[in-house]
């Protein structure tokens, strides 16, 4: 008599034993009970996506006008003389905030995981709120010669500092708070905050630079965008502080998970020792994402008007009517994802990337309206795919109690060595080559990350997060998940 292999042995398990193999498929994978499901009102998660989106508005807002005067910049802070010296001096300037955002996400993030993410997410906004202003009110170089862009550094450094907490404080608030079928849809306004605060700044300071004399603008004009970071900072800390804090960081409090004693014996480095997978692939997903989303928001106004002696004032327009494209799609996307998967949109973004970076540099260098504008909106058309769910994809890699420190190491040493290297690189690379066509070979190399990185993930759309219960919008779905459990 043939004796049976494990395969065929484990498989007739079921069926000879059939009652106890059920009560161990109970014990490993117990039945939820309408208590264990989180329903979170649409109301209140509106309210929670208005509080993150605004405060990543401004962070935004922030950095956007530093990388859109980055010219002006450099001319107020820095010595006269070579003009592309004082551009170089501007980006390695705003380089220098995200060389310590690793350092505030090692500090922010656990801290996040330990006391709570409304707590952090109130304090990183009064902190970059304080030195966006104290930016604007920094003297010139011809007025106090060094002090002037020491003074420029050392607030920039808080900025970064202080950013270090934000992205991945408000993706994991807009994630926490969602329901696990319409995260996608809910976390692309975290996005669209993003270019809100782009579009807001671009705007600004396009209307400067037409209303105002170059004397006027580098003499008090350009203060004008950094002093507005005070009311719009009010705004958002108002708006974050009358929330309470997630459902699945409360429940964690609730069942005891992170108690103090807990909490504390997970510093960075013992988060990097039990997440270093999901780190490791959360880092390549955010290069792939900063890389392309820094060389059109960031770096192109410049490229376009320093490198091929393009129209500033129109180079700002072209960029601010592809951000409101971007801004009128992204949510349709978000909810698409919620459909299909964050997987195949992700891939549809690198790929395009890869296979049409090159032609859009090219339609670029044409000069012109119309090339300069199409070749524009097909890269933005390329980068929307990683706006629109790169925020609902992130804190899906990452357990609960974990979750804030996690993503917030890995995201901010992705974007301190690719994100906001990146204008700095491009130019220091052209400069170096002559080829003015290094921005699309740089854009390349970040599609092919991003695809091997979205071919990597496993799928996480409308799946609970790790570590956390089911979330569902209303009660009628929580009991219909429960009795779904008895069929």
């Amino acid at each position: 008599m043939p004796v049976p292999t494990d395969v065929e042995a484990s498989a007739s398990a079921p069926s000879r034993h059939h009652l106890l193999w059920r009560a161990v498929q109970r014990r490993k994978n117990p039945r939820l009970r309408r208590s264990d499901i989180t329903v979170t009102e649409e109301k209140t998660v509106r309210k929670a996506v208005k509080a993150a989106a605004l405060g990543n508005a401004m962070e935004w807002f922030d950095f956007g006008i530093y990388s859109y005067l980055a010219v002006t910049i450099g001319k107020v802070f820095f010595p006269s003389g070579n003009g592309t010296a004082q551009v170089l001096s501007s980006l390695a300037t705003f380089a220098v905030a995200f060389l310590v955002r690793p350092v505030g996400g090692m500090f922010f993030g656990p801290l996040g995981d330990r006391i709570g993410r409304k707590k952090v997410l109130s304090f990183t906004m009064i902190m970059m709120a304080s030195s966006t202003l104290a930016i604007g009110l920094i003297p010139g170089y011809a007025a106090i010669g060094f002090w002037s862009p020491a003074l420029l550094i050392l607030f920039r450094m808080l900025q970064g500092f202080s950013t270090g907490g934000e992205y991945g404080g408000a993706s994991t608030f807009i994630a926490e708070y969602a329901p696990d079928k319409r995260r996608g849809y809910y976390g692309s306004f975290l996005e669209f905050g993003t270019l809100i605060g782009y579009t807001a700044a671009a705007g600004l300071v396009t209307i400067l630079t037409v209303t105002l004399a170059d004397s006027s603008m580098n003499s008090w004009g350009w203060r004008i965008p950094f002093l507005a970071a005070a009311p719009i900072g009010l705004v958002g800390l108002y708006l974050r502080l009358k929330l309470d804090d997630t459902p699945a960081f409360q429940k964690l409090e609730d069942e005891g998970a992170t108690n103090a004693g807990e909490r504390e014996s997970l510093p960075f480095w013992q988060v990097f020792r039990t997440q270093w997978r999901a780190m490791a692939l959360c880092i390549a997903l955010v290069a792939a994402y900063n890389i392309t989303d820094y060389m059109l928001l960031s770096y192109m106004p410049t490229y376009l008007s320093d490198t091929l002696h393009y129209s500033s004032t129109s180079a700002l327009v072209s960029i601010i009517i592809v951000m409101l494209v971007l801004m009128a799609a992204i949510t349709f996307v978000g909810r698409y994802s919620d459909r299909i998967g964050r997987k195949p949109v992700l891939m549809a973004g690198s790929v395009g990337f890869l296979v049409l970076a090159v032609p859009c540099f090219l339609l670029i260098k044409q000069g012109g309206v119309v090339p300069v504008f199409a070749g524009l909106l097909l890269l933005g058309l390329c980068l929307l795919p990683y706006v629109s769910v790169m925020s609902a994809s992130l804190p899906a890699l990452f357990p609960t109690n974990v979750r804030y420190g996690s993503l917030s190491i890995a995201f901010n040493i992705s974007v301190s060595l690719f994100g906001g290297t990146t204008p700095l690189v491009t130019e220091g690379l052209i400069s170096s080559t002559g080829d003015d066509l290094m921005p699309a070979y740089y854009t390349m190399l970040a599609a092919v990350v991003g695809i091997i990185a979205a071919a990597v993930m496993k799928e996480t759309a409308r799946k609970p997060l790790e570590g956390s219960p089911p979330a569902v919008a209303t009660k009628e779905e929580a009991i219909a998940l429960v009795e779904s459990q008895r069929s």
